[in-house]
Order: C-alpha cells, then structure tokens, then sequence
C-alpha cells in the first residue's frame, strides 16, 4: 500500500503541481481513507519528500542504464532526454519552480543531488566525445558540464521560460541542440544531424 500511495501520489504532484494536491483529493482518486495515508506518511512534507526522491533515483537509475550501453555520447544524451521527459510527464506543472516555492529546503537537497549525479554524467559524456573525435578537443570540460547543468535547471523556471511561449518538449530539444553545436567537430555534426533530421520524420 505504501508503495501505490507513493507512486500514485508521484504521478498526481507531477501532473497537477506539489501545492494543488491535497491529502484529501489523493485519498478521493485511491478510493482509500486520509487515515491510511498518514499511517504511511506523517504529513504532505513527508510524502512530498519521499515522492521526489524516490523519483530522483529511479531517474538517475535509469541515466546509469542507458550510460552502460555505451553508444556514441551525442545519442546518449538524446536517449538520456527521451527517458526523463517520458518519467516527468513533459513537467505541465513546472513541479521544479513549485518545489522552490513551497518546499525551498526540499529543493535545494534535489538540486545539490541532480547536480552531483548530473555534474558526473556530462563530465564523462564531454571526456568520450572529445576521444572519439565528435566533440571539440580544445573544450574546458569543467566549464562546458557546468554551464549545460545551469542551462538545463534554468529551462524549469517559467519566469524565464513561459509556457506560453514554449512548450517543455521543445525546449528541452532546443537547448540540447544548443548545446551540442557549441561542442561538435565536423564528424559529430554528421551525427547530429542525423539525429535531429530523424526525429523529424
């Protein structure tokens, strides 16, 4: 019972944002009483909590997977965006900005945590590239990961990003191509374009 509390809850906080879900409206769509939530969970900050680490590890499960296949980096970063845009339901409900928001203290452990995950997964990504020869060999490796993380949390911040002006998807392909450009030799463009002109299809 804890576990479908927890991923029905994950999936209700993604699709309808953290401060719009009520313990009442979770009890409602489970057919469950509010008692036997707080019987597993003490409070909403409690179940928020579990729900956005429980999620933050099956995502950074899932990167680690798709790392051990060790196809060429620039697919792998396109898979790696595929699987956490499919897991985070395209974000409707800019969960990141709400988390900020309501839960700050919640939201700053997330972003040490995606940093430190993120930060070691793009360092090894740039360091392949530039050995295959598809990614710049005169890149500062530190500056390019760090600066591809910033880019990527900012893209959560509808203050900068109104949905109304893009959409989550389109987004999150513009900035990847974005930053691949800024780093491919010729060969890796070859690559890149035929990605690109592939999910276009």
């Amino acid at each position: 019972m804890r576990d479908k509390i927890l991923h029905k809850a994950t999936d209700m906080f993604l699709t309808l944002g953290f401060k719009s879900v009520t313990m009442d409206d979770l009890a409602n769509e489970m057919g469950i009483s509010k008692k036997t939530i707080y019987s597993h969970f003490e409070n909403k900050t409690k179940l928020v909590e579990e729900c956005v680490m429980d999620l933050f590890w099956f995502i950074s499960n899932g990167i680690d997977e798709i790392i051990s296949l060790q196809k060429n980096p620039i697919e792998e970063l396109y898979e790696i965006k595929k699987f956490a845009m499919c897991h985070l339901k395209d974000e409707k409900s800019s969960p990141q900005y709400q988390l900020q928001k309501y839960y700050p203290k919640l939201h700053d452990t997330l972003k040490k945590k995606q940093f430190e995950v993120m930060q070691e997964c793009v360092l090894d990504n740039i360091k392949r590239g530039i050995k295959m020869g598809i990614y710049r060999d005169n890149l500062n490796v530190e500056f390019v990961s760090r600066i591809y993380f910033s880019g990527a949390f900012s893209l959560k911040d509808p203050g900068l990003f109104p949905m109304s002006m893009f959409s989550h998807p389109q987004l999150e392909d513009i900035f990847l191509e974005y930053h691949l450009r800024g780093i491919v030799t010729p060969d890796g463009r070859k690559i890149l374009n035929s990605i690109i002109n592939s999910n276009q299809e």
